[in-house]
């Protein structure tokens, strides 16, 4: 097998390599830093690196730290299987760095399957099972499906998921190292969407290609649980996947349905497409009566966050000021992108109805102005008043195609800070 050693310095390349900033001698590769965001930097180094059809690298050199060694890892991170990235420096960081692959690893392999392979009660199979492995008699679980959900009066992800012949299901697993008695200190819950078409309100052709990554918040918030396990987590956090298929059928859900949800409230489908919303409030109602002191839900959940973010931040939404701040602290911790939009109490009646106690949209394309900051609105109907909580739109989950920065496909960003909240 060939390896290529990859070295950083901050030396010039010499004059024939003009202003390259990636540079080859047999073997060797080196990065040469410029001194501004050099993780960014790195990252799109080990893109070039990897472009080169450069599968196997070794990381060598005092420069090299847990940070810069993680921006490349994901930098040279494809959809595609056949590549490795071997650490260095001290035990304690490869350890670190071998555990964030393992979960960004699961993540990455969820996000891009195909919508074929991965239904929705394989989503939560996988997610349980791998869990389970990790975290052994600590965890247990249960999955809900089809008609279940309706007796159970998860209406939100029965209705999203009724129109595909592979039923819909809730996952409900609890990681307890603690004892029967322990309180619930965290409560995640994912977007589980295996494939979303749009339903009625169907997506162009352009639209529904990438919507394999629907369910990007159900990996994202799996893959953090697992890592923070892998590192010594020691406190109870329940796990709430919610996951359907979007599909078009003559048992789909329709415009103007209305659904009555657990807590009472009934909700307009405006738009068959804002379906995220809808599981997630099911899935912010169980997280609610588990008693939690922390609430965090993720989701691929608008376009409006990518429009206000770009696809290199996560938008973050909270009522409380410490909570959002408690998240910019984590990301920061494990250089990771978050920023925060807007959420007051009117944006829970900025989708109004006539028929019912609010619409799960406007309807308007792409659910109109400070549509991400509607959308939080929405979810926090169903948040209980006690619990302080954090709803984050996975703006940087997946690229649709190759960027400076990352493959296709699936990013992982976001398990970092997530799981760095489990430990907080």
């Amino acid at each position: 097998m060939n390896i290529m050693t990859v070295t950083l310095t901050t030396e010039a390349p010499a004059s024939h390599w003009g202003k390259a900033d990636v540079t080859f001698q047999g073997s060797l590769a080196t990065i040469h830093l410029s001194g501004s965001d050099e993780l960014r930097q790195v990252q799109m180094a080990a893109r070039k690196i990897r472009n080169q059809g450069i599968n196997y690298v070794q990381l060598d050199g005092g420069l090299w730290n847990l940070h810069s060694q993680w921006a490349f890892a994901q930098g040279f991170a494809t959809a595609k299987a056949g590549y490795q990235v071997d650490w260095c420096g001290n035990d304690a960081d490869k350890e670190i760095l071998n555990h964030r692959a393992v979960a960004a690893q699961f993540a990455r392999k969820l996000i891009n399957d195909t919508p074929e392979d991965l239904s929705p009660l394989s989503l939560a199979n996988q997610a349980a099972s791998w869990l389970k492995n990790i975290g052994g008699d600590h965890v247990s679980f249960t999955i809900i499906e089809g008609q279940e959900l309706l007796e159970k009066k998860w209406v939100g992800i029965h209705a999203v998921g009724r129109g595909s012949e592979r039923p819909p299901a809730l996952l409900e697993l609890d990681f307890n190292p603690l004892g029967a008695d322990a309180p619930v200190s965290v409560a995640l819950v994912g977007k589980g969407i295996t494939f979303d078409s749009g339903g009625y309100s169907l997506k162009s052709t352009e639209g529904m290609l990438a919507m394999k990554c629907d369910m990007g918040g159900a990996a994202t918030v799996t893959a953090a649980l697992g890592l923070a396990m892998k590192s010594g987590l020691n406190k109870r956090v329940k796990l709430f996947l919610c996951c359907a298929e979007n599909l078009v059928s003559g048992r789909a859900f329709k415009l103007g349905d209305i659904l009555t949800y657990k807590n009472g409230t009934t909700v307009e489908v405006v738009n068959t497409d804002a379906e995220g919303r809808l599981v997630l409030a099911d899935g912010l109602q169980a997280a609610s009566e588990t008693g939690a002191g922390l609430i965090i839900d993720a989701a691929t959940l608008t376009g409006a966050a990518v429009m206000a973010v770009g696809s290199n931040y996560n938008a973050i939404f909270s009522p409380q000021t410490a909570t959002l701040q408690l998240a910019q602290k984590s990301a920061a911790a494990v250089s990771e992108n978050v920023w925060p939009l807007p959420l007051d109490p009117w944006h829970k009646d900025m989708c109004p109805s006539a028929y019912a106690d609010t619409a799960n949209s406007r309807p308007v394309k792409g659910g109109g102005a400070g549509g991400a900051s509607n959308a939080a609105g929405f979810l926090w109907r169903f948040v209980s008043p006690q619990a302080n909580w954090l709803h984050v739109d996975l703006a940087a989950a997946f690229e649709s195609s190759a960027s400076a920065l990352w493959a296709a496909g699936a990013t992982t960003h976001g398990v970092l800070t997530i799981a760095e909240l489990l430990k907080d």
